[in-house]
């Protein structure tokens, strides 16, 4: 089989959840023996002479304007009309001319690499002039495009694969700043136009059906998974505790962690709120960039010039943005992560702290609960009060956290690569064994989730009153 997997968030030079995904999946597919290309959207010209050295240098630049044409011109109708005729990749020279190590969390080790030049925001563009979706050629078209985010193009010759991992626009409204008739228009569109529908949880999957019933014929949970670098999940606790009290100044075992984006569906005021009032020396530290809505988020810590309240928020320590092994080293030392996110399609965070041997506060609602299982202390995330508790009892409770650290890397097991492999591998030869049975006249029917078993342990045991 040959799969071929986008590099629209992997491409970005700051790590999102989605970036997270699009390496672990990529990652996943190969070690379960599946042959993986890359296709990005990144500038490289059509001489081979320097294409590799030019598609580097747009990787390592960020990103870029793509001009825009006064609607109906010259220009309009000749972007138009590429866009609808489909626009053709260039693969990118991978014997090793140019030194690619340092992108190594942006460039899984794809087999073949190809790009398609402003691809993703032109196929944006024409979805909104024209409700279509553009069409990209493949030299030699993969099987399966596994398209790690909802966007309006497709590899022609291929089943084309959208995975959905929330839908917070829609869902939380006021929480985002995507244009909502867009993203409605959009939805639908995949919904009707996928081969197949990829989730990442029941609760997301349900929240797509409700949305968009058609897709319930449609979509997959596979969940997800996390692998950890050995490196990190091995060091010895002096060495860790060493560089984090040098590299932080923070005591190992000592600080309450949050990292994720800072935007409302975070909510990340409630959550220094709930610490401010807890009074606790133990600080919290904050991981993560500003994006839309953070103004409103770190209110609180925002100066007062009449009555400074600096030494109020001295405990309180924010870092824009860590390297994936800094940032999971971080995680690793911390006392407890606190996660009380009101929306997450899977919520990443959760896992990893797990994974680690981290014990985590997260909420009750969404996916969360799903993640989590019975190794989470769970809150309600509209009560600071509750969020409070919640961190009084991991603040105090030495046992308590003992207890979560060996329950959650227990939880994190079901959620293992191995086990996420099973859920791709059956769901990608699922779909191509339905495609050739319609090619034949026939059409299988796959069942609710392509005959999936995913043994995942849900609920919660632990509570902020316990």
């Amino acid at each position: 089989m040959r799969l071929m997997i986008d590099g629209y968030n992997l491409a970005l030079p700051h790590g999102t959840g989605v970036a997270t995904y699009g390496h672990q999946l990529a990652n996943a597919a190969a070690d379960a023996g599946i042959e993986v290309s890359g296709l990005y959207g990144l500038r490289a010209p059509f001489s081979r002479r320097l294409r590799d050295v030019m598609f580097y240098e747009a990787l390592g630049g960020g990103g870029h304007d793509v001009r825009s044409h006064r609607r109906w011109s010259f220009g309009w109708y000749r972007e138009v009309t590429l866009m609808i005729r489909g626009k053709r990749t260039r693969q990118i020279p991978t014997g090793g001319r140019v030194l690619t190590r340092q992108f190594e969390q942006r460039l899984p080790a794809f087999t073949e690499l190809y790009t398609a030049p402003d691809i993703f925001e032109l196929g944006a563009r024409n979805f909104t002039r024209t409700g279509l979706f553009s069409n990209i050629h493949v030299p030699r078209p993969p099987d399966v495009m596994h398209w790690t985010y909802p966007l309006p193009v497709r590899v022609k010759g291929a089943a084309n694969i959208y995975t959905l991992h929330d839908l917070v626009p829609l869902k939380l409204p006021y929480a985002s700043a995507d244009t909502k008739r867009y993203y409605y228009k959009l939805m639908r569109a995949i919904v009707q136009r996928a081969d197949r529908i990829v989730t990442v949880s029941e609760a997301s999957r349900n929240d797509i059906i409700q949305f968009f019933p058609a897709a319930e014929r449609k979509i997959v949970n596979t969940y997800q998974a996390v692998r950890v670098p050995a490196a990190i999940s091995e060091e010895r606790e002096e060495d860790l505790a060493a560089a984090i009290n040098s590299i932080f100044n923070l005591p190992y075992k000592g600080y309450f962690l949050f990292f994720g984006a800072i935007e409302p569906k975070k909510n990340v005021h409630r959550l220094i709120e709930a610490y401010l009032s807890l009074a606790t020396k133990t600080p919290l530290v904050l991981v993560g960039r500003r994006v839309w809505g953070s103004e409103e988020e770190l209110r609180l810590l925002q100066r007062d010039e009449l009555q400074p309240l600096k030494s109020t928020f001295k405990n309180i320590r924010r870092i824009d943005y860590l390297p994936r092994s800094l940032l999971l080293r971080l995680v690793r030392g911390a006392k407890a992560v606190a996660f009380p996110s009101i929306y997450e399609g899977f919520g990443l965070p959760v896992l990893e702290a797990m994974s680690l041997g981290t014990p985590v506060l997260t909420s009750n609602v969404s996916s969360l609960p799903e993640v989590g299982g019975d190794a989470a202390l769970y809150v309600d995330p509209y009560q600071p009060r509750e969020i409070m508790a919640g961190l009084r009892a991991l603040d105090e409770d030495a046992g308590l956290r003992a207890r979560m650290a060996d329950a959650g890397r227990y939880q994190a097991e079901q959620f293992s690569v191995a086990r996420y492999q099973g859920r791709l591998t059956r769901m990608y030869e699922a779909l191509l064994e339905e495609r050739g049975a319609a090619a034949h006249g026939s059409s299988p029917s796959l069942g609710r989730a392509a005959g999936f078993d995913g043994g995942i342990v849900t609920g919660g045991n632990f509570n902020a009153g316990a």
